[in-house]
């Protein structure tokens, strides 16, 4: 650091995907070694930085808000406001031309020059695709408790036509096993019991590396034989590139948790043809049916846009349809916007936002009763349950979640009866069922450290 700037007492404001907050644990992580004072504070920040989503518009919303808020409280504690991430490879010579407050762009490639960038500024780089990979040797600081993210790769090479991650995260590129086995065993010994794998493609893991379609698992297998984590997920899977053995491997592993998050988008074959995702309806379900099949433990979430360019009535309806017969037990849904850059922007047949969101709010109303009945389904089992800490709501009550249960995505386990530290993995009674979370009670392991169970 440059011995005339004085170290920054610096917070941060991470938005969007894993994949973001993964960006922002490095930033803090070089920021902490050049020096600076990292805060999760706000009010006692002296510089701040955003570090922004541009996935949908209500993310951009999301950003832009959050950084107009900052800006407002420049001279009045905060003295330097920086933006990082995605809005700046996309959208960095509009923000700095209508947000003059803004002091600094850390871009997607820069993450690692941001303690220069603190103390000098500077404008946004060309607006671009990033091209680097950051290994395990990029500091990090952990701000999750109890699980932690492992990105796998950046970028993505599939066409989809709604979609514009690729304009700006750049072409689809994997990290060596060696580096993910490193910084895995890293993210053990600071704590983590639960081990994320993501990426914007993560099924396609290794295809750039000559692993062929096994590439992620040959990864989760040497992560299973290098590390001790009790639970490895892996966040998200592409319907085309799932390979099968990764879900017998799950059925035959208990570390490997039995979850699979596969978005499919849609489920009429115009609109997939449309979107250009490959597969049909049929072929989803034959999918899901031998994911049931392989790990019979598993569980199963998708995400779904509706509102796209030429959806009729028609199409929502078979959509209602598909979920009907999948029976997720998770399910999130998007309005369909606009995407600057990508074939859909200006596809005929705009749907209105008013029937988008209406239709987003059917599809929701219909997952409800799927989702309870799914839930209800565990009332009586015992799990295993990774407690998390007092819940939000109330400090009489302990949440947590069991393996079928993505972190910050899939509601809470709410304990009523019993106690355990955070970060502790016991065994839960299931007790009661709503459609986002679950009721339950400790009952073990007796004997485990700080573990009361239920009387």
């Amino acid at each position: 650091m440059d011995s005339s700037a004085p170290p920054s007492r610096v917070g941060l404001i991470s938005l969007g995907c894993a994949k973001n907050l993964v960006d922002s644990e490095i930033l803090l992580g070089e920021l902490r070694e050049r020096g600076h004072e990292v805060t999760a504070s706000l009010e006692e920040a002296e510089t701040v930085i955003v570090n922004t989503c541009a996935f949908v518009d209500d993310a951009k919303r999301e950003s832009i808000d959050a950084i107009l808020e900052v800006a407002a409280r420049k001279g009045r504690g905060v003295s330097r406001l920086l933006v990082a991430g995605c809005m700046v490879n996309r959208y960095g010579e509009q923000l700095r031309a209508e947000i003059p407050e803004i002091d600094g762009f850390v871009g997607l490639d820069d993450l690692r020059r941001v303690g220069e960038i603190v103390q000098l500024g500077g404008g946004p780089p060309l607006a671009a695709p990033s091209h680097l990979v950051f290994d395990h040797t990029a500091p990090r600081l952990l701000t999750t408790r109890g699980h932690a993210y492992l990105k796998v790769a950046e970028g993505c090479d599939n066409p989809c036509t709604f979609c514009a991650i690729p304009l700006w995260r750049g072409r689809f590129r994997s990290r060596t096993p060696d580096s993910l086995v490193a910084e895995a065993r890293a993210l053990e010994a600071a704590g983590a019991v639960e081990l994320c794998l993501i990426a914007q493609d993560t099924t396609r893991y290794g295809e750039d590396l000559g692993l062929g379609r096994h590439g992620l698992t040959r990864l989760v297998e040497r992560l299973l034989g290098a590390t001790g984590f009790p639970w490895i997920r892996f966040l998200y899977a592409y319907p085309t590139t799932l390979d099968e053995d990764l879900l017998r491997l799950m059925g035959a592993e208990p570390r490997l948790t039995s979850y699979l998050d596969i978005p499919l988008q849609h489920s009429h074959p115009e609109i997939l043809r449309a979107m250009r995702r490959g597969g049909r309806a049929e072929r989803y379900l034959r999918l899901l049916d031998r994911a049931r099949e392989l790990a019979p433990n598993i569980f199963l979430r998708s995400t779904f846009i509706v509102g796209f360019p030429g959806e009729t009535d028609e199409h929502f309806e078979h959509l209602l349809a598909f979920v009907a017969r999948a029976q997720f037990d998770h399910l999130g849904a998007f309005a369909y916007s606009a995407e600057e850059g990508t074939p859909a922007a200006g596809a005929a047949g705009a749907v209105s936002r008013a029937v988008a969101r209406r239709r987003h709010r059917r599809l929701l109303e219909h997952q409800r009763p799927i989702a309870l009945e799914r839930r209800r389904r565990l009332v009586g089992e015992r799990l295993q349950v990774l407690v998390e800490g007092p819940c939000e709501e109330s400090e009489h009550l302990l949440q947590g979640r069991h393996h079928g249960m993505a972190p910050e995505i899939d509601g809470r386990l709410l304990i009523n009866d019993g106690s355990a530290p955070p970060v502790t993995l016991v065994e839960v009674e299931i007790t009661d069922a709503f459609p986002s979370d679950l009721v339950g009670r400790i009952v073990g392991p007796a004997g485990r450290a700080g573990v009361v169970p239920a009387a």
